[in-house]
């Protein structure tokens, strides 16, 4: 069921990215963010509801690890993420996103001492050779510094993210999921609206909620890709190998890349095409034991 769930979060996840791209278009990232949070902890709090599921007993240290998991995890990688992806597009997020894979094993290796072996060191250079072929004098982004700005940002996202739920995992091995995911994003949005409002205001605030939920893409994946796959991208760690949960997790490179040009009308070159077969085969080499 690992895997199954998984390969689900793959699917929901690049819907939630098409759409996030598409609602970027009125809203800033942190504007997005903050949204996106909000409908995900109202249906983590409606689902523990309807399913009558018990508070667990965290310990203190448990608590302080979901707090820490939550402001790198979700206040602060979500928020690169986005940003990332309004600088350099669908298409290129999905192909710096393969890093995620490579960063799973390292930090696994440094957590729960897990061997790091050639095939692995062999898959992450193909992983990194995949992001600089693609990216490597990009016509779109050579008169700006868009392009590096975004992949710089979306590394450090999905490095952040695979710290953030690494340090959770044995958490998640004796407590449901729905409140590890709970506790997670509200220390997400409660920063990130505490951001806002010292930057910019309340009234700001106030107008990102109604122009946010008036966005029917912003909803839409927030939904896909705040509730449903979040659910389904901590169960796949909980019931199945790290390893082989970023692999299947990893299959969101494809299919964005595929519905970005589906949906968004961008264009795969062949320097993206070989960069995305690069990226892939190296995240499925690292994950082969």
């Amino acid at each position: 069921m690992g895997d199954i769930y998984a390969l689900l979060t793959a699917f929901c996840w690049s819907v939630a990215v098409i759409l996030f791209d598409i609602s970027s278009n009125r809203l800033n990232p942190l504007q997005i963010n903050i949204v996106k949070n909000f409908i995900g902890v109202v249906g983590f709090i409606l689902t523990i509801f309807i399913l009558s599921i018990p508070y667990p007993n965290f310990s203190d240290n448990q608590l302080i690890i979901l707090l820490i998991s939550g402001i790198v995890g979700v206040g602060i990688a979500d928020l690169l993420f986005l940003e990332s992806l309004k600088n350099i597009g669908s298409s290129m997020s999905a192909i710096v996103a393969t890093i995620y894979a490579p960063s799973v094993f390292i930090i696994a290796y440094i957590l729960f001492g897990e061997n790091i072996t050639l095939k692995s060191i062999i898959g992450s250079f193909l992983v990194l050779g995949g992001i600089i072929i693609s990216t490597y004098n990009s016509n779109r982004y050579s008169k700006s510094s868009k392009l590096l700005i975004g992949i710089i940002f979306g590394a450090l996202a999905h490095i952040l993210t695979a710290i953030s739920v690494l340090i959770v995992k044995p958490i998640m091995l004796d407590n449901p999921i729905l409140y590890i995911a709970l506790i997670r994003f509200s220390i997400g949005l409660i920063s990130t609206m505490l951001f806002m409002l010292f930057r910019s205001g309340l009234t700001k605030l106030a107008m990102t909620f109604k122009e946010g939920y008036s966005n029917i893409y912003l909803i839409s994946g927030s939904f896909f890709g705040t509730y449903l796959s979040v659910i389904l991208w901590l169960a796949g760690y909980k019931y199945t190998l790290a390893g082989r949960a970023a692999i299947y997790n990893q299959l969101s490179t494809i299919l964005i890349s595929i519905l970005a040009v589906v949906f968004l009308k961008e264009k795969l070159t062949n320097k993206k095409k070989i960069g995305i077969v690069l990226s892939f085969i190296g995240a499925i080499i690292i994950s082969i034991k």
